[in-house]
């Protein structure tokens, strides 16, 4: 278990408030970009998401290429690259060039999605279901019940992006294959079945830190832990299967030439404000804008507080949305700093990835920076 001083990075959506644009979600990512260098946040780490009318990060590398030209010293990274949708070279060739202009800062994030739901005859194969649990608390740690995605897997927005990522009759390779042909192509030892060899330039070489993202102990984990690759858990995604997905990442690990023990790092989504009542204020367009995304839509604009308090809710509003509501830090420095511990300590955790979304973004800038002042002051 780690108890000892770890890192906070930044995972940044590209969110759009209600009422502004992509353009001045972009210019305000890069603002916060070199801001959270200055707070000395390890990594800032970009996500990829598509046909969200609320979120502008859809080409993480290019958005990483604007980042790592806007600062000097901090990581920049995926969080991650959704692998099902392209192919091991465009990775490799996308994050060699970043790497080529701005050697030794880039981490290369990959995630499992558009894998699923691509079947070679057609059929969308059931989810995997998790096992009927409670919530629980570990301290003041609420760890809720697992999440049920198959309905919005079903939805047909998602049927509709999964369609538009791929090209007519693409199938995906098996992940764990495109995962090693990843490696192969950046050490420089690819080799097809035929036995002929490819070489990445820009791209093999480069000095990358390869990372898997996964939300629940399945192949991804199991990939991350085979490979001794670092490992990045999504609690603010999927609180209800952090324990698991960490614990399964464990058990797979192997020691490799990149780690001789796991490495893991756990996401958390926090609003910090100088006062609880403040900070609770400030993030009451959460649910609105997780409601969105879960009913099949994606995202919408980032609501402000007032809009926030004019949208209707119902009982199934409350319970689709109650796993994220319930599990993000929102509060003063102190008190979120505090949960933050108690998140390191129950997944042992060598590092933190804080994402945080406020309409005003003025607001998210200050939330970071008070985090980043009592995280260091507290020797967190």
């Amino acid at each position: 278990m780690s108890t000892g001083p770890v890192p906070l990075s930044v995972l940044d959506l590209v969110p759009i408030g209600s009422g502004s644009t992509a353009g001045a979600a972009l210019a305000d990512t890069l603002d916060l970009a070199r801001r959270a260098e200055e707070f000395g946040y390890l990594r800032y780490w970009i996500a990829e998401h598509h046909l969200a009318p609320g979120v502008a990060g859809s080409q993480p590398a290019l958005v990483i290429a604007l980042v790592a030209g806007a600062t000097s010293r901090i990581r920049v990274g995926s969080g991650a690259v959704q692998l099902g949708h392209q192919t091991a070279l465009s990775v490799v060739e996308q994050f060699g060039l970043l790497d080529a202009l701005h050697p030794g800062r880039i981490d290369l994030g990959l995630g499992r999605s558009g894998h699923r739901g691509a079947p070679r005859n057609g059929a969308r194969p059931p989810a995997p279901r998790a096992a009927p649990r409670a919530a629980r608390r570990i301290g003041p740690l609420l760890i809720p019940a697992p999440f049920d995605p198959s309905g919005l897997l079903d939805s047909p927005r998602f049927r509709l992006q999964q369609r538009l990522l791929a090209l007519p009759g693409a199938q995906p390779p098996v992940y764990a294959e495109q995962v090693d042909d990843i490696r192969a192509l950046v050490g420089g030892t690819y080799r097809s079945p035929e036995g002929l060899s490819a070489h990445a330039v820009p791209g093999e070489g480069a000095d990358l830190q390869l990372w898997i993202l996964g939300s629940s102990a399945g192949e991804s984990a199991r990939v991350a832990g085979e490979r001794g690759l670092r490992f990045a858990a999504n609690y603010h995604v999927s609180p209800g299967t952090v324990l698991e997905t960490v614990a399964a990442y464990r058990a797979a690990f192997r020691p490799s030439a990149e780690l001789d023990r796991p490495h893991v790092q756990v996401s958390a989504d926090v609003v910090v404000a100088e006062d609880d009542a403040t900070a609770r204020e400030l993030a009451a367009g959460y649910g609105p804008w997780v409601r969105s995304i879960r009913a099949g839509g994606g995202a919408v604009p980032y609501p402000t507080p007032e809009e926030a308090a004019r949208e209707p809710w119902t009982a199934a509003d409350r319970a689709l949305v109650a796993d994220r509501v319930d599990t993000r830090f929102v509060g003063s420095p102190e008190r979120v700093a505090a949960l933050l511990r108690e998140l390191r300590d129950a997944t042992g955790a060598d590092e933190l990835l804080v994402t945080t979304i406020t309409h005003d973004h003025r607001h998210r800038v200050r939330s970071y920076e008070l985090l980043a002042e009592v995280w260091a002051g507290q020797g967190s």
